[in-house]
This record gives structure tokens, C-alpha cells and sequence, in this order.
């Protein structure tokens, strides 16, 4: 397997993000390993919130939500998916799939941190990658957030407006990242932070995994994922869990999916959940401190 990683370089001028890298070794297909970045913020002796990025961002999104949690004495686990941030990039599109990007995770969160009573909190990719986590690992979980993600079996078609951002993943000859996230949002990025969404990607060939995810979603019944989500989806129609869906008032491409999580899913009922206000697709840009308070006050910390 070739793999780019990214030079320590890239990432000196990245704001609001001093936290320190960690990594952890897990397996790739050919019997070596990949390297796969993580940030461990907050008390260590904390409740323990794992906060799942999607497509093209990295544990950067997380920066705003990261500081409020800490502030209340929570521990934040923020990896980068394999393919993004500061983790590795295999060069070959061939090289992801659903399946893989949920194990390189679940060795992250399960085989290496060996974390237990964890709060999920997943957004776009993170929550299609989280979701699975958490029904097949149910041990380890204690409670969810899911904010504008779902778990696609490809028994329904995907919006149009995500039709037209897969085709300009797939065709563009230059992926511009910053703009991809920035289209997300509804309020501008900075100079500053559309450059740290483009910092991971120095080079075009390093863009295989942004370029990829919009493939691996499933969006027809015969997908490689789909027995496997709709067996994610058979445990959370009985299962209990609390979950929370906290979705923003401006994202066309998941926002149908909110009312379908919470009365499909038992562990959401009786429960208030918030909808965020003037916030995109990535709400934790629009919106990350009221993310953030909403997530605490969900795990118990203010």
C-alpha cells in the first residue's frame, strides 16, 4: 500500500488548535500498518467523549466543541480519520471502504485507548463510521449525538444536492478542501481556517480519500455496507442507549435524516433535542460552542 503523510510542516500555522498530536499503529490490508492521529484532550480521570469528523475535514472541526467540553471537565478522544489530518493517506482510492474506515477506527477507540462508557458524537462520515461503532460495540458506548449524519442503506436515494457535490468531488481536476468546507457552512471562513482545512493536503495526490467517501456511501440496496447498516440499524431500533440527535436548521443534505433517528430509535425518546440555529452542514464551524453546551449538558457536565 502506498501512503502519503503529511510533514509536521503543514500544520504550524493551524489556529485555535494547539493541542498535541498522538498516534496509534493500526492494521492495513496488506499487513502493515498505518498510522492514525488522535486528539487527547482534557482530564484523564473525565467522562469520555469520542468526536467523529466526516468528509474532507479532520480533527480541526472540532477545535470550538474541543474547548468547551474540556472547560467542564470532560475528556475529548478527536481522531483524524485514516486519509485525513495528520493520520495516513493511502494513495490508492481502492484502498477505503466503509468497512475498513469503521475497523481502522474501532482499533483506534476499542483495541489501542481501550475506552468504555463513551459518548459518540458523530457528524457527516462520523456518524455513518460512529453509528456502526456503537451497535457493534455496544459494551463500550453509553450514549450518542448524532448532528447531521445518518446511516444510509441505500434503500432511499440521497438528496440531489449531494448527487451534485459527488460529481464534483469525483470530475474536478483540482479538489480546493477549504471551498468544499466552506460551501458547508453558513457563515464565512477566514483566510486562516480555509487554509487549515486545505493544510493536511500539500499535494493532489494526497486528496484520494476526499475524492473517494462520496463512492463508499450506500446509495443503492446491493452496496458492499448495506447488509451491514441494516444490521447496525436492527440494533438501534430496540436498543435503549440515550441519543441524541442534535442537528443544525440549514444542512440539505442530512437534515431529513433527524426526525427519522429519533422516532426510529428508542434510546431517543422522552428526550428534548435541540436544533441549531443560522448552521450549516458543518455545524461545529457555524455553531461549535452551542455544540459544544449541548453535548455537555447531554453528558452531564453544564
Amino acid at each position: 500500500m502506498e501512503v502519503f503523510r503529511t510533514p509536521d510542516s503543514a500544520f504550524e500555522n493551524i489556529p485555535d488548535f494547539a493541542w498535541e498530536p498522538r498516534y496509534a499503529e493500526v492494521a492495513d490490508p496488506d499487513g502493515g500498518t498505518l498510522r492514525m492521529a488522535y486528539v487527547d484532550a482534557g482530564p484523564a480521570d473525565g467522562p469520555v467523549a469520542v468526536l467523529l469528523h466526516g468528509e474532507p475535514s479532520w480533527s480541526f472541526l472540532y477545535r470550538h466543541v474541543i474547548r468547551v467540553l474540556t472547560e467542564r471537565g470532560i475528556r475529548c478522544v478527536v481522531p483524524d480519520l485514516i486519509g485525513f489530518g495528520r493520520s495516513d493517506k493511502p494513495l490508492d482510492q481502492a484502498d477505503y471502504s466503509y468497512a475498513r474506515l469503521v475497523e481502522w477506527t474501532r482499533e483506534l477507540v476499542v483495541d489501542h485507548l481501550d475506552l468504555r462508557e463513551v459518548t459518540l458524537v458523530g457528524q457527516d462520515w462520523g456518524g455513518l463510521i460512529g453509528l456502526r461503532l456503537v451497535t457493534e460495540n455496544p459494551d463500550r458506548f453509553s450514549r450518542v449525538v448524532a448532528s447531521n449524519t445518518g446511516l444510509p442503506t441505500g434503500d432511499f436515494d440521497m438528496p440531489e444536492v449531494w448527487w451534485q457535490f459527488r460529481r464534483a468531488v469525483e470530475t474536478t481536476e483540482v479538489l480546493d478542501i477549504g471551498r468544499l468546507v466552506a460551501a458547508g457552512c453558513v457563515h464565512p471562513l477566514s483566510d486562516e481556517v480555509r487554509a487549515a482545512y486545505d493544510a493536511p493536503f500539500p499535494e493532489e495526490r494526497a486528496k484520494a480519500s476526499a475524492r473517494v467517501m462520496p463512492t463508499l456511501v450506500p446509495t443503492r440496496p446491493d452496496d458492499p455496507a448495506t447488509e451491514a447498516n441494516r444490521a447496525a440499524w436492527e440494533v438501534l431500533s430496540t436498543s435503549e442507549v440515550p441519543f441524541l440527535v442534535a442537528f443544525s436548521d440549514r444542512d440539505p443534505i442530512t437534515g431529513a435524516m433527524g426526525p427519522i433517528l429519533q422516532k426510529l430509535v428508542p434510546g431517543a425518546r422522552g428526550l428534548s433535542h435541540p436544533t441549531i440555529r443560522d448552521a450549516g452542514h458543518f455545524l461545529q464551524e457555524d455553531a461549535g460552542e452551542e455544540l459544544g453546551q449541548v453535548v455537555a449538558a447531554f453528558m452531564g457536565g453544564g
